[in-house]
């Protein structure tokens, strides 16, 4: 299949056909845009194995993987269109004179939304933001990676037949450096998934501009695994948490901090896991992990492992090509604190394990990171709760990788420090498309007082009636 390379004419283009028809569509009852999901949702349910044909043929994951995609964005299609009339309804709020001053909070559509979208999740990083965005009643014009451009046209084309109008979510392909700079020199909001460095430097434009600004970066996830965890629970969960998608993923897990008492236990169990674990390109079902995206991310892989071997790193397991884009899934120990991977993200299928002493030690160096994505702990409910709530990250996981806080729909999803700035999921996930709009109504008098009344007067007054207030206003 052949795609075209856009160019920034065409780029613009797509945002006047975007604005043209995002006047309409802002005037549509948020019940029709609702229907549009629900038909969106049942059709890439319907359509999954044809979709997931496509993810894999472009992105090289295990079917499982890509089935993670159709459940994701199915599931985000239907939260938003449940959650659109709650959320873009004008409420009332308190105002500060009762009686006199009513106040009430409209959610406007900022305008045409500009996504630009990653190559290791090309279904749900495109799509699920332009969802949100489109409900809020927006338009989208989204630049997929060059890599994966179908699976973007394709769900695209499922939004189309279930009755949007096809002005209103275009899919510009092309280079970032053409298509990615005109959509941010022309959107209203710009959403971005991807590199921490990319990221700063979309940020910077975004402000320039004066327009809102989202971005999932990078991470380098920990685990922690505390005394009192189920260990056979935490030793299978590990494998789901670390090579989910390949390790092609932002909050999977890279590093692993194990407590002594357990680790003899842990770490063989762990290893025996991965050891176990199926790697090939196929369709089949019981496949656990495909192939890294490219030669080239092969080569950025192979070599960050090789640099941690040669500084003194010890293979537990993998540490190897298994031929084309294929990469062993990888367990280190003894990673020294030069070696490149021990802070930075590999973003392969590659953890390595350190044994602490303590959990107070456990959890200052998984928060020894200018990353702050996932986390991920493994312990009884009350130790990992409590633990929990001392990591600097956007989402933590108790007993689970990352899938658990990334389903929870109704929770906000993105990250602390270079991670990133900005939710996607939640509310927020939804109103950052638009822009608050408040209209306060006053009636009988003016906020300064009425005509009749002196100004010293008034002071007077407005002074006793604050000091009564702070007792009986909440």
């Amino acid at each position: 299949m052949t795609v075209t390379s856009h160019t920034a004419e065409d780029t613009r283009a797509a945002f006047d056909r975007a604005r043209h028809a995002q006047r309409r569509w802002a005037d549509t009852p948020v019940s029709e845009r609702k229907k549009i999901m629900y038909r969106y949702h049942d059709l890439l349910l319907d359509r999954q194995d044809e979709v997931m044909d496509v993810i894999q043929e472009e992105s090289g994951k295990a079917r499982k993987d890509a089935h993670e995609e159709i459940l994701d964005s199915a599931i985000t299609a239907r939260h938003y269109a449940n959650q659109a009339a709650r959320l873009l309804r004008p409420r009332t709020v308190r105002p500060t004179l009762p009686i006199i001053t009513t106040t009430h909070v409209e959610h406007a559509p900022v305008g045409v939304v500009g996504v630009i979208a990653p190559w290791n999740y090309p279904l749900i990083l495109a799509l699920s933001d332009a969802v949100a965005a489109l409900i809020a009643g927006n338009a989208v014009v989204i630049k997929p990676d060059a890599k994966t451009p179908r699976t973007a046209l394709t769900a695209a084309a499922l939004l189309h037949e279930a009755g949007l109008d096809e002005d209103l979510l275009q899919v510009v392909t092309g280079a970032g450096s053409v298509v990615g700079q005109e959509i941010v020199a022309q959107c209203d909001y710009l959403m971005f998934t991807g590199s921490t460095e990319t990221g700063r430097a979309l940020a910077a434009q975004a402000g320039q501009r004066l327009i809102g600004f989202s971005g999932e970066l990078g991470g380098k996830n920990p685990m922690i695994v505390a005394p009192d965890a189920d260990l056979a629970r935490a030793a299978r969960g590990a494998v789901n948490a670390c090579f989910s998608n390949a390790g092609q993923l932002c909050i999977s897990v890279e590093r692993i901090y194990v407590h002594r008492d357990v680790a003899a236990e842990f770490i063989p169990a762990f290893v025996a896991h991965v050891e176990a674990m199926r790697v090939d390109g196929s369709r089949d079902w019981t496949v656990d992990m495909g192939s890294l995206i490219s030669a080239e991310h092969h080569a950025k892989v192979s070599a960050l492992v090789e640099d941690a071997v040669s500084r003194g790193a010890r293979v537990l397991t993998g540490g190897k090509s298994l031929g084309g884009t294929f990469y062993a899934p990888t367990v280190l120990t003894d990673v020294p604190a030069d070696a490149a991977l021990h802070r930075e993200e590999v973003f392969g299928p590659v953890v390595y394990i350190e044994i602490v002493d303590s959990l107070d030690d456990a959890v200052h160096r998984a928060n020894d990171t200018h990353y702050g994505l996932n986390a991920s702990i493994w312990a009884a409910t009350a130790t990992g709760r409590a633990l929990a709530s001392r990591m600097h990250a956007g989402t933590v996981n108790v007993n689970e990788g990352y899938s658990a806080a990334w389903i929870s729909l109704h929770a906000p999803m993105g990250g602390w420090k270079a991670s990133g700035v900005g939710r996607r999921q939640g509310d927020h996930g939804l109103l950052k498309y638009t822009e608050p709009r408040t209209i306060a109504v006053q009636r009988f008098m003016s906020t300064s007082g009425p005509e009749f009344l002196p100004r010293e007067k008034f002071a007077t007054v407005a002074r006793t009636a604050l000091k009564l207030g702070k007792r009986i206003l909440p």
